[in-house]
């Protein structure tokens, strides 16, 4: 089965942005958006010009300098959001207009207060007007996966008609599940008369952590567009995760016939530009870019990673441009790591030596929780200068608080 191409929709420097604490100044965000062009990402939603002067320049910059990829700017469907997309694109080589408004009933009385039929006409004009300034333009219908689907499908047809290219349909809030998200799309891919004439988007939030899944299903379900950050930042629980996506589609090529543009080596230097700049860590656990993404303890997975690292990992650090130190040393981590951390380090250790540097390090790794290089070479060297005690060498079997004592009694314990 030959692979589908999916175009990747990089919203780092707008959605992304506008989650507390992850805002960039403008020459942050252009420097962000030329790791997003090494990247490989197809489109750049640069920003929300209507929503300050700072960001409209941003937008506007960008376009300038950055020249492969298309670079979208985000407008509400309102005349005054489209007039300062359009002029923050006019440089653009490739501009896209992303003009948007809410579908869900929710949304149309508790928010906008407007009815069904004036979103459909505001819709439609918003997008007419669009037109006027770009033959690139995405229309977005807020809260998708909650609004009632016979008149989404009356949305969409409509857009289409008015010169709509792209059909994004958010999962706003996080709501939907990976089932009912491929149904969905299938759904309104059927329905809609004019759609193959689009593109279909998915965006979706991560608010019950299913982001990147229910993602992969709209895949499924006939989108061609994907919508996601870096390490997944936006609105409260944050975008799906580019990483995420696109590794999944690499990893599990048997299970999803569809390709991207990728640079996968770019990967983590985006993650870790991104995190420099914002001064936002990443979580220790997130999945491709997190700081134990490629790392192990326990004693068991480090003989597995000793003898073949396909043991205990399906993807390599170096192929998302990740450093690989697998061997993180802890109360969990067995001899053949410490031995191999050693010899790492120009130390040779071995037989009963190596019982007595592997306690010696057990023994303080509660108190540590991760053990450095620093504390390797001391307790070698403590073990190597230390007398012969009368006891002899240290059992292997003994329980940790017996080592404990042992080494306490030697000079080399908890104090090292």
């Amino acid at each position: 089965m030959s692979e589908q191409r999916v175009k990747v929709f990089d919203t780092t420097l707008r959605d992304g942005e506008q989650a507390p604490g992850f805002s960039l100044r403008v020459n942050e965000k252009l420097q962000l958006a030329r790791q997003l062009d090494r990247l490989g990402v197809d489109i750049i939603e640069a920003g929300f010009p209507i929503a300050s002067p700072a960001d409209a320049d941003a937008v506007r910059r960008i376009a300038q300098e950055v020249r492969r990829p298309v670079i979208a700017a985000l407008a509400r469907c309102h005349r005054a959001d489209l007039e300062k997309a359009a002029w923050s694109l006019e440089p653009a080589a490739r501009g896209r207009i992303h003009t948007f408004i809410a579908t869900s009933d929710l949304h149309l009385q508790a928010k906008l207060r407007i009815s069904r039929e004036q979103c459909l006409e505001t819709a439609v004009d918003s997008v007419r007007f669009a037109r006027q300034h770009t033959d690139d333009v995405q229309f977005s219908a807020e809260d998708a996966t909650r609004s009632d689907l016979d008149f989404l499908c009356r949305v969409v047809e409509a857009v289409i008609r008015a010169g709509a290219t792209t059909i994004n349909l958010p999962d706003t809030v996080g709501f939907a599940t990976p089932d009912e998200t491929l149904e969905f799309f299938k759904t309104i891919r059927t329905r809609v008369s004019n759609a193959d004439a689009v593109t279909f988007s998915t965006h979706c939030h991560d608010d019950l952590g299913l982001a990147a899944a229910n993602s992969i299903a709209a895949v499924q379900g006939g989108a061609r567009q994907v919508e996601c950050t870096v390490n997944g930042i936006g609105e409260r629980a944050g975008n799906a995760a580019l990483e995420e996506i696109v590794m999944a589609m690499h990893v599990r090529r048997d299970r999803y016939a569809y390709s991207v543009g990728i640079v996968h080596k770019e990967i983590y230097p985006s993650s870790e530009l991104l995190t420099r700049l914002t001064g936002q860590a990443v979580q220790v656990n997130k999945a491709v870019v997190g700081r134990n993404a490629f790392a192990h303890e326990a004693g068991i997975h480090q003989d597995g990673i000793l003898k073949d690292r396909r043991t205990y990992e399906i993807m390599r650090a170096e192929d998302v441009g990740a450093p690989w130190n697998p061997l993180v040393l802890g109360k969990h981590s067995g001899r053949h790591a410490v031995q191999k951390r050693c010899k790492d380090l120009g130390l040779e250790v071995a037989g009963a030596e190596l019982v007595e540097v592997y306690r010696a390090l057990m023994a303080i790794a509660d108190d540590r929780k991760i053990l450095t290089d620093h504390d390797i070479i001391a307790v070698v060297s403590s073990v190597r200068t230390a007398q012969p005690a009368a006891h002899g060498p240290v059992d292997p079997f003994d329980t940790p608080s017996a080592v404990a004592h042992a080494l306490h009694e030697r000079g080399y314990g908890h104090g090292v």
